[in-house]
């Protein structure tokens, strides 16, 4: 089969899913809000409690480390226990940690009930995309659109969010999340049918085995370098903007609205456009001339803002293909790729920040990003390494779209013939 004929492929509407996937991907829209939210009040975290901004940014840091490293027992767990009871473990510890982050009194009392709501959070990423990939109509793309649309969706509204609750208190984004995350888990409970235990039990070294696969380490290293630049750029940039806390959940807002319009537009055409390997390469390359602009007028607003929203753009388009070609080139069940590649990616995501206050501390602003710039010009280099597997990513991708195409056409013509016979 052709690229060009399985792009053009008719494409059945993602948006037309079983309830049971509306109340999931809610609770991812709330979930990767949690990764924004935090974002328009660390300035007034450092100033309020007394902290620097290197430990500030250890919000991230635990937060996202420990999300990394709890993505290798993610598998493990719903494998004993079925996804329906992972996902709802996963989102009460979310509620809980949450809601604890905003009784604390000291940066050291919410970092590590931030590291609670990882633990929470990497139980509840693994194992949601799996569900949303199992359950949905429309195939396997149409279910990774609507994962990246939640994601988006939730990226773009925790700023906002963040900036509204932030701007009367520092602790209304936790408790934000805390009430929302509880309406997600009882939606959960009553809309998700209980899924049975898998017949094989996967074990913790799985996620760690599967990265000896070639191709789904070459993109998760790309993924590490590339969210070193991301998470860069989301959790230091807010320190040199010096706004409010409205002003930098708008700033946020507008970038988070361009992840989810090219996470869900975008990317596609892109990649039906260029394939996947280019489509990376250019859009790794564009994303690190954004940052190393970013690092070389960080003094000034006006370009840093602008920038940054702008990233958006690069991010969203990543997210997606990324996400489908780790899902497509990896040999092994989707949710130990899934644990195996946020395992990685996440490392790389948690130190950045907290790396980037500690380098501005003893450089100054403008370095953190010029790091982030050449650690996503390194993440090119990495992907280049996996080239000829790209192209093995995109033949599987095919393939699956055909099969799909194939699948709606049967349907169609046994409705059309029983249609007939009534």
């Amino acid at each position: 089969m052709s690229h060009s004929s399985s792009s053009h492929a008719p494409q059945s509407n993602p948006f037309r899913q079983p309830r049971a996937v509306w109340a999931v991907a809610f609770a991812c829209v709330i979930s990767f809000m949690g990764i924004g939210l935090v974002d328009p009040i660390l300035p007034a975290l450092s100033t309020k409690l007394n902290a620097s901004p290197s430990q500030v940014e250890l919000l991230f840091t635990s937060y996202l480390v420990v999300t990394a490293v709890a993505m290798l027992v993610t598998g493990f767990v719903s494998s004993r226990i079925g996804a329906k009871r992972t996902l709802v473990a996963g989102l009460i510890l979310i509620v809980v940690f949450s809601a604890l982050a905003g009784s604390a009194d000291s940066i050291s009392g919410i970092v590590g009930f931030r590291a609670g709501w990882g633990l929470g959070n990497a139980l509840f990423i693994a194992t949601s995309l799996a569900v949303i990939v199992g359950s949905a109509s429309g195939g396997f793309a149409g279910a990774i659109i609507l994962y990246e649309t939640a994601l988006g969706i939730g990226i773009a509204i925790g700023p906002l969010l963040g900036g509204e609750l932030g701007a009367i208190t520092w602790r209304g984004p936790f408790f934000g999340v805390t009430v929302l995350m509880a309406i997600a888990l009882i939606a959960t409970v009553v809309l998700v049918q209980p899924t049975p235990r898998p017949e094989h039990r996967t074990s913790i070294a799985d996620p760690i085995k599967a990265l000896r696969h070639r191709g789904l380490l070459t993109m998760a290293l790309t993924a590490l370098c590339y969210n070193w630049g991301f998470f860069t750029v989301l959790g230091y940039a807010p320190f040199p903007m010096d706004l409010g806390a409205h002003e930098l959940g708008y700033v946020f807002t507008g970038w988070g609205v361009f992840v989810a319009i090219f996470a869900i537009f975008g990317a596609l055409r892109l990649q039906a456009r260029l394939g996947i390997a280019r489509a990376l390469y250019v859009n790794l390359a564009l994303f690190a001339v954004d940052v190393l602009v970013i690092a070389v007028f960080t003094t000034s607003k006006t370009v840093l803002i602008i920038a940054v929203i702008i990233a958006g753009i690069f991010i969203g388009v990543n997210n997606t293909i990324t996400t489908q070609a780790v899902m497509t080139v990896a040999p092994v069940e989707r949710p130990v790729a899934s644990a195996a590649y946020g395992f990685v990616r996440f490392i790389g995501g948690g130190l950045a920040p907290f790396a980037a206050g500690k380098i501005a501390e003893h450089s100054n602003v403008h370095v953190p990003f010029y790091v982030g710039s050449a650690a996503i010009a390194l993440g090119i280099v990495v992907l280049a390494t996996g080239h000829r597997l790209l192209g093995e990513a995109e033949r599987a991708q095919e393939a699956e779209a055909g099969r799909t195409a194939e699948d709606r056409a049967e349907e169609e013509a046994l409705a059309e013939e029983l249609g007939s016979s009534g």
